[in-house]
C-alpha cells in the first residue's frame, strides 16, 4: 500500500458539515477498478474520487467517480469537490476555464469569484413509462395529482424527474427505499416552493438560520430530493448531475427562470444551495461553495 495525498470536501455549501462530503484521492495512479471501489464503499459516502493525469489533449486533469455500488461516468458534486481539491492542491489551469476529464467526457468549469461552477453536459429526456411512473409514485406515497410533470433525465447517470405540486409536498415525503431499490430506479424530486414559504421550508434550527443567514427560503427556486437506493444511497444529500438535468428540463418549459436557486438535503439536516444559471447561449451552468473538512493521507 502507498501513501496518498486526500481530502474530504464538504460540496454545495459554504459552512461545513451542511452540505455533501466526497472523499477525493488526489493522486490515483496505479489502482486498479477493484482497489478504487473497495475504498468507495468503505468510505460509504455517496461519492468518492480519484484524480489522475488526463489522456486528452485538451483537459486539466482527469477523475473517476466511485458510488459505494459503482463507478459513474459524470457527477455533479463530485465535479465540484474534485475541482475544488485539485486547486487548492496547487493544481493549475492551462486558461481561465478549467478543463476535466472524466468517463462522461469533458467538463468545462469556470471561477465565479469564490464559487466554482461546471457546464452541464447535454441531457437526453424522454417520458416514463405509465407503469415505472405508477410504482415509483406508489413507492413515495404521491397522488397522480401530485405530479405536475415526469421525464426521464439522463445526462450520464439517469434520473427520473418529478415535478410535484410544491415544495411542501417534497419535503414531507417518506419513500419506501426498498421498493425503489427493487424499481432500479434513480428518482429525482423537485416542488417549487409558494410565494409566502411554509414552515417546512424554513431553517430547522436556529444554528442553520445563522450559517446561512441570506439563502433562507425566500430566496429558494427549487426543494429537491434525490433517492438513490438502487446505488446503495437511499437519500443523496445534494445532487449536482440531478439538479442540472432539472434546471435543463424545467427552464425549458418555462416552470422556472434562468436564474435560481435550488435547496437540497433539509430532509437529512443539511442545507444545500446550488445555483442555477442558463446563459444567453442557452447552456446551463451549475455552481455551489466547497470547503475542505478533512486533509492527510491514506494507505492504498
Amino acid at each position: 500500500m502507498t501513501k496518498r495525498a486526500f481530502k474530504q470536501v464538504d460540496v454545495f455549501t459554504s459552512t461545513p458539515y451542511f452540505g455533501n462530503p466526497l472523499a477525493v484521492v488526489l493522486d490515483g495512479d496505479g489502482l486498479d477498478d477493484a482497489a478504487m471501489q473497495r475504498f468507495a464503499a468503505w468510505t460509504n459516502l455517496s461519492e468518492t474520487t480519484f484524480l489522475l493525469p488526463p489522456t486528452h489533449p485538451d483537459a486539466d486533469y482527469r477523475v473517476r467517480i466511485f458510488t459505494p455500488g459503482g463507478e459513474l461516468p459524470f457527477a455533479g458534486h463530485p465535479t465540484l469537490g474534485s475541482c475544488h481539491a485539485w486547486l487548492e492542491a496547487g493544481g493549475r489551469p492551462r486558461s481561465d476555464l478549467i478543463v476535466q476529464q472524466c468517463a462522461g467526457g469533458l467538463v468545462a468549469i469556470r471561477r465565479d469569484e469564490d464559487r466554482l461552477t461546471f457546464a452541464a453536459p447535454p441531457m437526453r429526456r424522454s417520458a416514463p413509462s405509465p407503469t415505472l411512473l405508477a410504482k415509483v409514485a406508489a413507492a413515495l406515497g404521491l397522488k397522480a395529482q401530485q405530479i405536475i410533470g415526469a421525464q426521464l433525465l439522463d445526462n450520464g447517470p439517469v434520473w427520473l424527474g418529478l415535478l410535484l405540486d410544491n415544495a411542501d409536498t417534497v419535503l414531507t415525503l417518506k419513500p419506501d427505499h426498498r421498493a425503489l431499490r427493487e424499481l432500479g430506479q434513480k428518482v429525482g424530486v423537485a416542488g417549487i416552493p409558494a410565494a409566502d414559504p411554509a414552515p417546512a421550508l424554513i431553517a430547522r434550527s436556529n444554528r442553520e438560520a445563522r450559517a446561512f443567514a441570506g439563502t433562507g427560503a425566500a430566496a429558494i427556486g427549487l426543494e429537491v430530493r434525490a433517492f438513490a437506493a438502487p446505488i446503495g444511497i437511499e437519500e443523496d444529500p445534494v445532487t449536482g448531475s440531478l439538479n442540472a438535468s432539472l434546471a435543463q428540463w424545467l427552464i425549458a418549459e418555462t416552470h422556472l427562470p434562468s436564474h435560481y436557486i435550488a435547496a437540497q438535503g433539509q430532509a437529512l439536516g443539511r442545507s444545500g444551495r446550488v445555483h442555477v444559471m442558463r446563459d444567453a447561449q442557452g447552456q446551463v451552468w451549475i455552481g455551489g461553495d466547497s470547503v475542505t473538512c478533512i486533509e492527510g493521507t491514506v494507505r492504498l
